[in-house]
C-alpha cells in the first residue's frame, strides 16, 4: 500500500515524477485571481492560531462541516478557536474523495511540518503542535506569500475602491511580490439586485460626477478603470449566473436605468439590455487598456434565503447553475470582435456540462494579438478537484492548445491556500506523464519542460504582460 501524501502523491508514472520534481515543483506562482485582502497583506499582522488562518472566511470548510451536522456556531459563530478546529477535524475524516482532504493535509505538511493525518482523534494534538509552530515561526501574510514563492497576486476589487493598500504595498521594503488590483464591476452591472441604487450613489460620489443615465454609469466606470490602470490593474473580472446578451438602443437602456432609480421593478429582459450595453462598453475599454477580461459563468448564489439574511453572502450557500450559455456568450464576444474591440478573454465555467461549449468557443475568436488570446480558465470552485481539473485540461487538449494554457489561480481568501497550486501541478504532470508513457505524445525533454513550466507560471506572466 502506498503511503498517504508521499513525495510522489498523484504521480503514477516515472515521467510524471520527472515532470513534477524536475520542473513544476519549484516554479514560482502567479495568482492572477484571488480574494485575498490587500489590507491584510499590507498590515501583515500575525495570526493567533491555526483556526484563525484556516477557518475564518473559508466557505469550503464551512460547507463540509454543515454536511456533517456541525452547528453554525462552529462555522461562522462564536465558538472558541479550538472548538472550531475540533469540529473541522471531525468533519475532515469523512471527506474521503473531497479535495478539501488533500488541500488540508498538503497545507499541514508544507506550512506546519505536520505529517499526521487530521481527524477527531488527532485534532487536539495537531491544534497544539500547529500553534507552537506558529508561535516559533513567521506566519504573517507577507511571509506566507514569500514562502509560497508567489510573485504576482491579483486581488478582486470594486470600482469604487481607493486602492490605498495596493499603493502602499508598492513601497513596502523587503516584500517582492506584486499585489495588483483587478476591476470587478458586478455591483454596477447587476441592475436588478437590491442595493443597486445605493451603489450608484457611491459610484457617483467616488467618480465626482452626477450619474443620471446608463451612459453616465459607463463614463464613471471608464474613469475608474483608468484609475485602476494607473495603480497596476491589468485584469477585469465579471461573474454571471447567466451570460447577458440582448441588444437595445441607447434611449431604451437609459429609460430602463431611470425606471430602476425611481423605484420601479424591471423585467429580466430589461436587465439583460442594460447589462449588454454596459459590458460592451467595458469590453471596449478593456481592449483599449490592454487588459484581460475574465468571465466567470454559472454560479447560482445565495440559495438559502434564511442563512443569507442571517450571515450574508459568500458563506457557503452557492451552487452550480444550469443555464444555456453558448448563444449569448458567442453573440457578446462577436459584438466586440466585429468592432476589433475584443480584449484578451478568459472563460470560466462552473458547470462541467459546458466544458465542450467553452472549449470550442475559444477557437472562434483567436487572433495574432496574443498567443491563445481567448483562454479556457482553470477548473474553478466546485470543479477544483482531481476530476474537474483533469477534465478541464483534457477538454482544452482535445479542442484547443493546452501548451499555451495560463494555468492555475487560487480563487481563495486564505494565505495558506497556495498548496492548491502544488495540487494542480501534480495533476497536470500526472496527465501529461501518462500521455507520454502511453505513447500519445513524443518524449522530448526540451518541449515538455517548456510546456510544463509555461502552464505553471510563464504563460500567465506573458499573457498578462506582468514582466
Amino acid at each position: 500500500m502506498r503511503a498517504f501524501l508521499d513525495k510522489d502523491f498523484l504521480l503514477d508514472t516515472d515521467t510524471a515524477k520527472k515532470l513534477f520534481h524536475n520542473w513544476a515543483e519549484n516554479m514560482p506562482v502567479c495568482d492572477y485571481h484571488c480574494h485575498l485582502s490587500p489590507k491584510e497583506i499590507y498590515e501583515n499582522k500575525p495570526y493567533e492560531n491555526i483556526s484563525d488562518i484556516w477557518l475564518s472566511g473559508d466557505h469550503y470548510k464551512w460547507r463540509a462541516m454543515r454536511s456533517c451536522g456541525v452547528e453554525e456556531k462552529y462555522c461562522t459563530g462564536d465558538a472558541s478557536p479550538k472548538e472550531k478546529f475540533e469540529k473541522f477535524a471531525y468533519t475532515l475524516q469523512y471527506c474521503i474523495g473531497n479535495p478539501l482532504y488533500h488541500w488540508a493535509h498538503i497545507e499541514l505538511q508544507r506550512y506546519f511540518g505536520i505529517d499526521t493525518p487530521l481527524n477527531a482523534k488527532t485534532a487536539d494534538d495537531i491544534f497544539e503542535r500547529a500553534n507552537r509552530v506558529m508561535d516559533q515561526g513567521d506566519f504573517r501574510p507577507q511571509s506566507l506569500i514569500t514562502r509560497s514563492n508567489v510573485k504576482v497576486i491579483c486581488t478582486t476589487d470594486d470600482p469604487v475602491d481607493d486602492l490605498k493598500y495596493h499603493k502602499l504595498l508598492k513601497d513596502t521594503n523587503g516584500f517582492e511580490c506584486q499585489v495588483l488590483p483587478s476591476f470587478r464591476p458586478d455591483k454596477a452591472v447587476n441592475i436588478e439586485l437590491d442595493g443597486f441604487c445605493d451603489y450608484i450613489k457611491t459610484l457617483s460620489d467616488v467618480s465626482g460626477m452626477d450619474i443620471k443615465t446608463a451612459d453616465d454609469v459607463i463614463t464613471a466606470l471608464i474613469q475608474r478603470a483608468d484609475y485602476f490602470h494607473s495603480v497596476g490593474c491589468r485584469i477585469s473580472d465579471q461573474a454571471f449566473d447567466n451570460v447577458p446578451y440582448c441588444e437595445a438602443d441607447d434611449d431604451e437602456v437609459n429609460d430602463i436605468f431611470a425606471r430602476v432609480v425611481s423605484g420601479e421593478r424591471i423585467t429580466s429582459e430589461d436587465a439583460q439590455k442594460y447589462k449588454t450595453k454596459l459590458l460592451a462598453a467595458l469590453g471596449e475599454k478593456y481592449c483599449e487598456l490592454g487588459w484581460a477580461m475574465e468571465i466567470h459563468i454559472g454560479a447560482m448564489r445565495n440559495n438559502n434565503t434564511l442563512m443569507f439574511h442571517q450571515i450574508g453572502p459568500d458563506t457557503g450557500f452557492d451552487s452550480v447553475g444550469d443555464a444555456q450559455i453558448a448563444y449569448p456568450l458567442s453573440r457578446f464576444l462577436d459584438s466586440l470582435n466585429r468592432r476589433n474591440k475584443l480584449p484578451k478573454t478568459i472563460l470560466f465555467n462552473l458547470n462541467d456540462k459546458d466544458n465542450v461549449v467553452l472549449g470550442t468557443m475559444l477557437g472562434n475568436f483567436q487572433s495574432s494579438d496574443a498567443q491563445s488570446k481567448i483562454q479556457y480558465g482553470p477548473a474553478w470552485w466546485f470543479l477544483d478537484s482531481i476530476d474537474g481539473m483533469t477534465n478541464q485540461m483534457k477538454t482544452l487538449g482535445n479542442l484547443g492548445v493546452l501548451g499555451k494554457f495560463i494555468g492555475m489561480e487560487t480563487d481563495s481568501r486564505s494565505f495558506t491556500s497556495y498548496g492548491r497550486h502544488e495540487y494542480f501541478r501534480r495533476i497536470l504532470c500526472a496527465l501529461i506523464g501518462k500521455w507520454v508513457e502511453d505513447g500519445k505524445y513524443a518524449y522530448d525533454e526540451d518541449i515538455l519542460r517548456e510546456i510544463v513550466e509555461g502552464i505553471c507560471y510563464n504563460n500567465a506572466i506573458r499573457y498578462f504582460n506582468f514582466e
